[in-house]
C-alpha cells in the first residue's frame, strides 16, 4: 500500500493512545478494586444511549481516542477551546485473540460526517469536516464518524488527554525508546539525543507531537515515531519490571483508569478486566501499528482522504481477516516470472530482476531477447494464477503496462526501447508505515 505525502501545515498536537491496549494489566483485589473503580469517566457511546452487544465472531473493534483539550490542570499545552483528537486509532482484537491490528487515522481526513445528536458537547448537522473535529460534539460523534468512514461497527472507545499520556507514562518509570538521530523541535518543547534511552511522560509526549523534527513536517511524516512509543508503551506495560512490582503496578493502573474516559460497556474493572484477558492471549509479534492509506483530498491538497487500499483494509477488519500493510500487493506472487532485455541495454533485465525479487516475485529466467523490440511488453498465461502475478508486478513495479494473455508458462516482461519511459510519473509517497509491537526499538 502507498500513500501520497501532503505539503506541511501548522498543524495541531498528535497524541499518540494506546491506553486501551495497555489496560491489559488491571488486575486488581480488595479496597483497591473499588478506588480504581472510582477514578473511571464515562460518556455516551451512540446519540439516543444506544447500546449494541459486540459480534464476538467477528471480533471486537475499539476506537482509540487522543484529545487535545486544554481543559486540564496543566497549562504547558496553551490555550484552546473545545476537543479535538489529534490522534485516532482503530484497534481490531480478532476473533479467538488471534491478532490485533491497529490502524491509525490521519487527523487531516476528511469525511461527510453525519449529524451527532446532542451527548453532552452540542449538536453537529453533518457535513464534510476534519475527522478530529467530530470529538468537539463528544465521542459519540466521532464513533459515528469513523463508522462512516470505515464501515466498521465499533464495539467500545477509549479516550485520554495529554496529561492523562504522560501521567501514563512516568507511572511505568518512563519508556525506553532508540532514535537514529537527535531530535530538536521548540514547538514540541522536544531535545532528545540520539541512540537508546529512557524518557518520561513530557518527553515521550513531545516525541509524539513533534512534526518539525521528523520527515517534511507534515503529520504523516511522525506517524512512524508515534509508532515507536506505541510500541514502547507496550513492552514496558507487559514487562517485568511492571509485574513484578506492586508500587509500579498499582501506580500504572491509577494513572491509566484516572485517564481514561470509556463507553459504558467499559465502564467497570470487571469489563476492563475482560478486555484485559483479550489482549493479553494475543502474542507481541501479531500485535501490528499501521497507518490508514491516504491520498491528498481531491478539494484541498492540504487535507487527506482514504486511498483504494484503505477499503481493502477496512474490509479486512469488517470480515476478521488479516490485513495487508507492508506496501505489496496482496494478491498472489505465485506465477514464476521470466525478464528479457529487448532494448540491447546492458545489464537491464537483471536490474529489473532485482527489482521484481525485492518485490516477493518469483524469477526463473533472465536474459536477452532474441530481436531488438520498440516497446515493452507483459505476457501471463492463461491462468487466474498467472494473471493476478502480472498484475500484481504492474503495480508494485509502476508500470504502464497491462498484461496481455499468451501461450507461455507463466509471466514474461520483455522490456524494449521504450522501458525509460516504462513506469509512471513518480509521485511523493511513502509505504503505509507499520510496526509490530514486540519489534526492536532501535530497528
Amino acid at each position: 500500500m502507498t500513500v501520497y505525502r501532503i505539503r506541511p501545515r501548522r498543524g495541531r498536537i498528535t497524541l499518540m493512545i494506546i491506553a486501551a491496549l495497555i489496560v491489559a494489566l488491571v488486575v486488581a483485589a480488595g479496597g483497591l478494586w473499588f478506588k480504581l473503580q472510582g477514578n473511571i469517566s464515562t460518556a455516551a457511546m451512540r446519540g439516543g444511549g444506544e447500546v449494541t452487544a459486540p459480534d464476538s465472531s467477528h471480533g471486537m473493534n475499539i476506537l482509540l481516542l487522543g484529545s487535545d483539550t486544554r481543559d486540564i490542570d496543566s497549562k504547558a499545552f496553551g490555550k484552546g477551546s473545545g476537543a479535538r483528537s489529534d490522534s485516532m486509532v482503530l484497534v481490531h482484537i480478532a476473533a479467538e485473540n488471534k491478532r490485533i491490528d491497529a490502524v491509525q487515522i490521519p487527523r487531516d481526513t476528511l469525511v461527510d460526517m453525519p449529524a451527532c445528536e446532542d451527548t453532552g458537547s452540542g449538536t453537529f448537522a453533518g457535513g464534510v469536516a476534519m475527522m478530529n473535529s467530530a470529538l468537539n460534539y463528544g465521542p459519540a460523534c466521532s464513533v459515528s464518524a469513523v463508522e462512516s468512514l470505515t464501515g466498521v461497527h465499533l464495539d467500545h472507545f477509549v479516550e485520554v488527554n495529554f496529561e492523562g499520556f504522560m501521567s501514563i507514562v512516568d507511572a511505568l518509570g518512563g519508556v525506553n525508546v532508540c532514535l537514529p538521530a537527535a531530535m530538536k523541535d521548540s514547538k514540541a518543547n522536544l531535545d532528545l539525543p540520539a541512540g537508546q534511552q529512557t524518557v518520561n511522560g513530557t518527553d515521550a509526549l513531545a516525541l509524539a507531537r513533534t512534526r518539525h523534527a521528523v520527515g517534511d513536517g507534515s503529520d504523516i511524516a511522525r506517524l512512524s515515531h508515534q509508532q515507536m512509543v506505541m510500541s514502547a508503551i507496550v513492552q514496558q506495560a507487559t514487562s517485568k519490571e511492571t509485574l513484578a512490582r506492586p508500587d509500579r503496578l498499582y501506580s500504572f493502573l491509577d494513572a491509566a483508569t484516572k485517564s481514561l474516559t470509556v463507553d459504558t460497556g467499559l465502564s467497570s474493572l470487571g469489563n476492563l478486566t475482560a478486555l484485559a484477558a483479550r489482549v493479553q492471549a494475543v502474542p507481541s509479534d501479531e500485535i501490528t501499528f499501521m497507518t490508514m492509506p491516504w491520498q491528498p483530498a481531491p478539494q484541498n491538497k492540504n487535507r487527506v482522504v482514504p486511498s483504494a487500499d484503505a477499503a481493502t483494509l477496512f474490509a479486512g477488519l469488517r470480515e476478521d481477516t488479516p490485513v495487508v500493510s507492508d506496501g505489496k500487493s496482496s494478491t498472489t506472487h505465485d506465477a514464476p516470472v521470466q525478464i528479457f532485455n529487448a532494448a540491447q541495454v546492458p545489464g537491464l533485465a537483471a536490474q529489473y530482476s532485482t527489482k521484481v525479487k525485492d518485490q516477493g516475485f518469483t524469477v526463473t529466467s533472465v536474459g536477452n531477447a532474441a530481436s531488438v523490440k520498440a516497446s515493452s511488453t507483459l505476457l501471463a498465461a492463461d491462468t487466474d494464477e498467472a494473471q493476478e502475478t502480472a498484475k500484481a508486478l504492474a503495480k508494485a513495479l509502476n508500470l504502464k503496462l497491462k498484461p496481455t494473455t499468451a501461450a507461455i508458462d507463466g509471466v514474461q516482461l520483455s522490456l524494449g526501447q521504450d522501458y525509460q519511459s516504462l513506469e509512471k510519473p513518480e509521485k511523493t509517497e511513502v509505504k503505509t508505515t507499520n510496526r509490530k509491537a514486540n519489534a526492536s526499538l532501535c530497528g
